[in-house]
């Protein structure tokens, strides 16, 4: 995982003036039976785009009917009046030159979701934005892992989705296709291979999505394809971790076979679609609505820069809104991001805990309350027995929030209960399954039960599929298997950066005096090492960090845990050299017992 934070000193007073467009009246809320829907517009409008979303989960329904269709990360829909709402809200979009302004906008999130669309082009261009991501959000939650042309061909193909008043229909031509008109088809076997050219060029990477859209068409319209029987067969092959390669020739066919369907396909000037007939009658003036006093709209706006990681506009927003009612829960809660954000830990937790007193609905701050509380590190039995509690009552408000189920699966393992350690583990997996590090989590503890060649192979799925501190965290669990305990004739390797040395520790401080001036000390041995950044630099983290990537930032919250840091070294050795890529580990706990006979051990 990866997070920049960029600030713009010179810039904050202009943030702040067009943060408060948007908040200058409060807004309304309209909701219907599966969405939440926060517009400054007409409240018809905002039931228009509501209907249309039910209906976009209808045709996952009933495409999909064995899919999870709800996250843990809720989704909030803000309907944005005009342009210069939706520029309040995305004001980086607008500092862009020679770029095209967003009408849609899907922001996807491991604890919230959000979704920006203008009311003002929602019917010319805003709602393929948004679909497409949408369907992201959906596949993500069902799939341990897709290539990227599936995942991306298969958003495509939904993203056009068309309603109309009696029917709906699946399967309409993406604006994309028109490059495949004018353009040969990249072979099959290199689309569906080796993605570095179409990441590093956007001529290639246009192309790219073109054939992938063209290609999940044709596998599910095409001559043969039985409406897709052979898709679903193949995504089922994927699933079970069958080499993506091997399954797609022995599901579809060859390669050179399937290069000349394809051609053959894309010169149609027709194309079918799915008619899904009956669609649920839905009646848009029975969604219920309301307006907002001031200050939700305020704490609601100041979650959507919150967690799209624009701090500076969500700050004033915050004290607004509890200006405005000092009772808000929601605001608190925000409040409490904020200044976990700026490692004022004992103000966030303080506020963490307001907002679970004032609003018990609000599974985050209880989750936050809880894992910053010093129950969470405690090794008394008492306290073990509360925070476990505590975490069980965060999923009573929220049953699919994973990250609860990752710490459970920790007590677990510190109470020596390695059956439930590895359900829980195995349960987080099943509700995020597209998260690398909570897979590795599960191979560690295997390992732990003696399973190593089950660890082996939970290793080889992620390092084989994901890139990156992902990759080599999966590495490293592989590398404590036994030899004997791996698949015969079967290696791994890191991905180090070119010319770059390699150093293990403990983080032992960090200091970021601006986004580009940042030193990070490790304790490595009995010596310390300090690392510059100098430009660029690869920052990576567990998944399993109850903060998540929501929340991660390397200048904070990171002392204490263990790193790996590659570096290129200092020519003038004043320090031992500039940042190439940081990868911080979140170890699994030892049981309580080894550590205090450990402890015991020690004793005179």
């Amino acid at each position: 995982m990866n997070r920049r934070l960029l600030f713009c000193v010179l810039a904050l007073v202009l943030l702040l003036a067009v943060s408060a467009v948007a908040a200058d009246k409060p807004w309304h809320e309209v909701d219907s039976p599966h969405f939440h829907v926060l517009t400054n517009g007409n409240v018809s409008d905002a039931r228009h785009v509501a209907h249309e979303f039910e209906q976009l989960r209808y045709v996952f329904v009933t495409e999909f009917p064995n899919f999870r269709l709800e996250s843990g990360a809720p989704l909030l829909v803000f309907a944005a009046r005009d342009e210069a709402t939706a520029k309040s809200l995305e004001p980086e979009a607008w500092k862009l030159k020679n770029t095209a302004k967003p009408a849609g906008v899907f922001h996807h999130g491991w604890e919230k979701q959000y979704v920006m669309v203008r009311l003002d082009t929602w019917s010319s261009g805003a709602r393929e934005v948004v679909y497409h991501e949408y369907a992201h959000s959906i596949l993500h939650i069902n799939s341990r892992w897709l290539p990227m042309w599936l995942d991306e061909g298969m958003a495509e193909f939904y993203a056009y989705t068309r309603f109309q008043q009696h029917e709906i229909f699946i399967g309409a031509p993406s604006e994309l296709f028109a490059v495949l008109r004018v353009r040969p088809l990249i072979p099959v076997e290199s689309l569906i291979g080796d993605l570095s050219r179409y990441r590093s060029d956007p001529y290639e990477a246009q192309m790219f999505y073109a054939e992938s859209w063209a290609l999940v068409h044709f596998l599910t319209f095409g001559p043969g394809m039985e409406q897709g029987k052979k898709l679903n067969d193949f995504y089922r092959e994927l699933q079970k971790g069958t080499d993506q390669k091997k399954a797609f020739q022995e599901t579809f066919g060859d390669f050179k076979s399937i290069d000349q369907e394809l051609g053959d396909y894309t010169r149609r000037f027709n194309f079918a679609a799915i008619p899904l007939p009956n669609p649920p009658k839905i009646e848009e003036k029975e969604f219920t609505a309301r307006s907002l006093s001031l200050a939700e709209t305020e704490a609601q706006l100041a979650g959507y820069h919150l967690w799209t990681h624009d701090l500076a506009s969500a700050k004033p927003l915050v004290e607004q809104a509890l200006n405005n009612d000092p009772k808000l829960g929601l605001a608190h809660e925000e409040m409490g991001f904020l200044d976990f954000a700026n490692g004022n830990d004992s103000a966030a937790l303080e506020e963490f805990s307001q907002a679970s007193m004032l609003d018990a609905r609000l599974f985050l701050s209880v989750f936050a309350k809880t894992m910053m509380s010093p129950i969470s590190t405690s090794e008394k039995p008492g306290d073990q027995t509360m925070f476990e509690t505590c975490l069980r009552h965060v999923l009573s408000l929220n049953p699919q929030f994973a990250p609860a189920y990752i710490q459970l699966a920790r007590v677990d393992l510190q109470k020596g209960d390695m059956a439930s350690a590895l359900a829980e583990s195995r349960k987080a997996e099943q509700l995020e399954p597209s998260r690398a590090g909570y897979h590795i989590q599960t191979g560690h503890i295997l390992l732990r039960m003696g399973q190593g060649t089950d660890a082996a192979t939970f290793a080889k799925f992620v390092a084989d599929r994901w890139t990156g501190p992902d990759h080599d965290e999966a590495v490293e669990l592989w590398d404590q298997v036994p030899m004997e305990q791996r698949p015969l004739g079967e290696t791994l390797a890191e991905t180090i950066p070119q010319n770059a040395q390699t150093v293990f520790g403990v983080v032992r401080s960090v200091q970021c005096a601006s986004p580009e001036a940042l030193t990070l000390v490790l304790a490595h041995g009995q010596s310390t090492l300090t690392f510059h950044r100098k430009g660029r630099f690869i920052n990576g983290f567990s998944d399993t960090l109850w903060y998540g990537a929501d929340h991660y930032d390397i200048c904070h919250h990171v002392e204490g845990l263990r790193a790996i840091v590659r570096y290129y070294p200092a020519a003038d050795r004043s320090y031992a050299g500039d940042l190439a890529e940081v990868e911080i580990r979140n170890d699994l706990p030892v049981p309580i017992k080894a550590t205090t006979a450990a402890n015991a051990a020690l004793k005179p």
